[in-house]
């Protein structure tokens, strides 16, 4: 299985510029596991801080817009944002800020493979291996970046549909 775990990762965005020898030692701190479809993998507000980078399957994001509102608002129900799929991962908040989760994560495809990466063991190897760390840190950022981008276009097609139902008075 370790060579399978060092070729997933090999096709993992956050892992991109890493040489053979630090994907093998990013792959010897993973453990993997296949979920069933439905299963809830992450809830929102729960402290954890692993990362988890789907190997095959994928997974679905979903967060409760009503978090922020009443208390009657918070009982909305969760909505979905997106989708990820192989070569994503999942949990890269967490393990930069140790916060909550932001969002609930459910497995959307049966014999969803997702490896796991515990903060403290990847955080180690960063430390241990600074040029790994280094590296890791930098395509993390980017996968974030591009991911607040993403959110702000999202945003932004909402506000605009807000807008748009409020002056046809909908």
């Amino acid at each position: 299985m370790q060579h399978s775990i060092t070729s997933i990762l090999a096709t993992t965005d956050i892992f991109d510029t890493l040489t053979p020898t630090q994907l093998e030692l990013i792959a010897s701190i993973c453990a993997s596991d296949v979920y069933p479809k439905g299963r809830v993998l992450l809830e929102e507000n729960d402290d954890s801080d692993e990362l988890y980078v789907i190997g095959s399957g994928g997974v679905e994001i979903l967060m409760n817009p009503g978090v922020v509102g009443t208390e009657q608002d918070q009982n909305m129900g969760s909505v979905l944002l997106t989708e990820l799929r192989q070569g994503q991962v999942v949990g890269e908040i967490a393990l930069v800020d140790q916060g909550l989760r932001s969002a609930t994560v459910r497995i959307s495809q049966n014999d969803t493979l997702l490896l796991r990466i515990p903060r403290n063991r990847l955080m180690l190897l960063c430390n241990t291996y600074p040029e790994l760390g280094y590296k890791l840190m930098k395509n993390l950022a980017a996968d974030l970046a591009f991911k607040i981008r993403s959110t702000d276009l999202t945003i932004r097609q909402y506000q605009l549909l807000l807008s748009r139902s409020k002056n046809s008075g909908i």
